[in-house]
């Protein structure tokens, strides 16, 4: 070896470049979607992804990490460190899938389905936000508070009904399963 290095690409390093982009593209893919399962397989590729990467990090396999009693050319054994990360993203991987299939057994124990449904309070903060815009933009104000003399556009008077709950009252909005039977929330 006259000192220079081989920057020629194999067959094997284009394969798996392509399967963890592969899998990180379908595990992201599967993270943005409402359901849980659906979620937890994309967490799942997204943990096989990661170890595929740092054991392709790991140069050329079949080298041994270190050469018994031969002189040791720097650029000759594989680095075993990579390795070493893979062992340990392999245990946190198991370790967060259990814990994520756990949760997501207990939502759909509890609501009886697992997709995961809108928050209420994203949706009156939402509300509330547009509200404020509209009003800075037009220059009006829509009352002095909760319960008014005027009107704020969400039903007759505006004294009854301010809009907040699924049913249009806001005096006890149901968190738990917004008047839907289980599966029944599309």
């Amino acid at each position: 070896m006259n000192g220079t290095v081989d920057n020629t690409v194999n067959t094997l390093d284009v394969t798996m470049a392509v399967v963890v982009g592969g899998l990180f593209t379908i595990g992201f893919h599967l993270m943005l979607q409402r359901s849980l399962m659906r979620i937890v397989l994309g967490f799942i590729l997204l943990g096989h992804g990661t170890n595929l990467l740092l054991l392709v990090a790991g140069g050329t396999p079949g080298r041994p990490p270190v050469l018994d009693g031969q002189p040791v050319n720097p650029a000759e054994p594989a680095d075993p460190l990579p390795q070493a990360m893979a062992l340990t993203s392999i245990v946190i991987t198991f370790g967060l899938t259990a814990f994520l299939m756990a949760l997501a057994y207990r939502s759909w124990r509890l609501s009886g389905s697992d997709e995961v449904r809108d928050d209420v309070e994203d949706r009156r903060i939402d509300i509330a936000l547009q509200r404020a815009g509209s009003d800075e933009v037009s220059g009006t104000h829509d009352g002095d508070g909760p319960g008014g003399d005027e009107s704020d556009g969400d039903g007759p008077g505006g004294d009854e009904s301010d809009g907040d709950g699924p049913d249009g009252g806001g005096d006890e909005p149901d968190h738990r399963d917004h008047g839907t039977a289980p599966g029944d929330h599309r």
